[in-house]
């Protein structure tokens, strides 16, 4: 049994990386901001946000396992999904708080009951993984009933983390997608998600919607053989996060318009519409909880034209976490985007490394994206296109895994052109794979 101790409160560090120079007239900035959390204290005597007192009374895990009658089919989806959940709980921490939940039309407490939450040692370990042997499946699948029964008991306990997985493989057929995506509004910053696919009969962009929605990881299992080793990474991740709710606060001066906010690594993710107002000229975006790990930030504002020679401030980026009065603790770490306009053609056309190389990768999700629904439409000339600027964006990024990927759905004449062939035959379980990770990136080459 993995028994983690606890990490200590993360520093945070903010580098951004651009070009300021623009040419006379020019009203675009871009940054990439890359935020990195490293274990070991605090920065400038910043800290998370109080934590209750108890044994570790800082984290709260809710495993949503799916029941529905599909995972019958083969019986050892359900043997491998009990299994993966038992690895799941031997990987809590000691006093971590925890329930298990099964999930077909409607959402049951399988572990501990009573609307409460078990805290991990020993005795509840055992007892939750015996609670896990009477899982049976049978029913239908409604996950946003399973979203919102999670929600209630993870509220249940005074932490600063709290964390679902959920587990599905079928389409949610039994609540209609409004009701899922109520139910996914409502959740939205009270927990953290991570969503897998087991086997290839689910759908993906509900799978993905999920995660995306709570700020977590999505991914396929393609073999069910392969979920307990996948659960055990998952908790891991979990247990080793501190600090929760961050959130990257962009201020900008009078006359600046943000144009967008995404995370580019290490997945692409919109944030551009999750802005919350912040006091005057300054949002905040949400990023989730943290641990020991860094993540990279496209920024791009517009500011005001302004004459040769002149400089300023386009943006001013740092980090913030919630308190319980409602204010907002800063984090001590912050970043500057500039912008200084200049005659020099040199200078004012050269793009950033950084920027150039997360534009590519941003644009070879979308590709991926497309293609593979213009395929799925039937448009072959149209998937072939998309489909080989996918294939040409990963091999100048020197994006490898989704270049095999890719593989498996195209075969490739030229890489460096994009000339591709749509194959005739594709196994479900790759073009599945190929859309829920199109979205990772790699960071840029030394």
């Amino acid at each position: 049994m993995a028994n983690f101790s606890k990490p200590s409160v993360p520093r945070f560090s903010v580098d951004v990386y651009q070009n300021e120079y623009l040419p006379e007239g020019g009203s675009e900035v871009n940054a990439i901001v890359t935020v990195t959390s490293t274990g070991g204290g605090t920065l400038a005597g910043a800290t998370a946000a109080p934590r209750p007192a108890g044994p570790d009374a800082g984290a709260a895990v809710a495993l949503m396992v799916d029941c529905s009658g599909s995972m019958d089919y083969p019986p050892t989806k359900m043997r491998n999904a009990r299994d993966a959940t038992a690895a799941a709980v031997d990987t809590l921490r000691d006093g971590v708080h925890f329930a298990v939940i099964g999930g077909t039309h409607v959402a049951k407490e399988v572990y501990p009951g009573g609307g409460r939450l078990a805290v991990a040692d020993a005795v509840t370990r055992e007892q939750a993984k015996q609670a896990l042997r009477r899982l049976s499946a049978g029913g239908g699948t409604a996950i946003g009933t399973w979203l919102r029964l999670a929600d209630r008991l993870l509220s249940s306990a005074d932490v600063a983390i709290r964390h679902g997985i959920l587990l599905t493989d079928g389409r949610n057929e039994h609540e209609s997608p409004e009701d899922l995506k109520a139910a996914l509004d409502a959740c939205a910053g009270r927990f953290t998600c991570d969503a897998r696919g087991v086997g290839t009969d689910w759908e993906v962009k509900e799978v993905t919607s999920i995660a995306s929605a709570l700020l977590g990881s999505a991914d396929i299992v393609a073999d069910p053989a392969g979920l307990a080793a996948d659960f055990t990474r998952m908790m891991e991740n979990a247990m080793g996060k501190e600090v929760a709710d961050v959130a990257l606060r962009v201020w900008t001066p009078v006359g600046t318009t943000i144009r967008f906010v995404k995370q580019v690594a290490p997945t692409v993710e919109e944030l551009t519409g999750r802005r919350t107002e912040a006091g005057p000229r300054a949002g905040d975006y949400p990023t989730g909880s943290w641990g020991d790990e860094s993540r990279d930030y496209h920024v791009c504002v517009e500011v005001p034209a302004a004459g040769l020679g002149q400089e300023m401030l386009a943006a001013r980026v740092s980090l913030v976490v919630p308190q319980p009065d409602g204010s907002a603790q800063n984090l001590g770490a912050q970043g500057l985007v500039r912008a200084v306009w200049t005659d020099d053609m040199t200078a004012s056309t050269s793009i950033n490394p950084q920027v150039a190389h997360y534009t590519g990768q941003a644009e070879l999700a979308q590709a991926i994206q497309e293609g593979l629904d213009l395929r799925k439409a039937g448009d072959i000339d149209g998937a072939t296109a998309k489909l080989g600027r996918a294939v040409q964006l990963a091999g100048a990024s020197g994006n490898a895994d989704t270049a095999k990927l890719l593989a498996k759905v195209v075969d490739v004449v030229d890489a460096a052109t994009g000339t591709v062939r749509l194959k005739a035959k594709v196994a479900e379980a790759d073009e599945m794979t190929l859309e829920t990770r199109s979205t990772k990136t790699v960071r840029v080459k030394k």
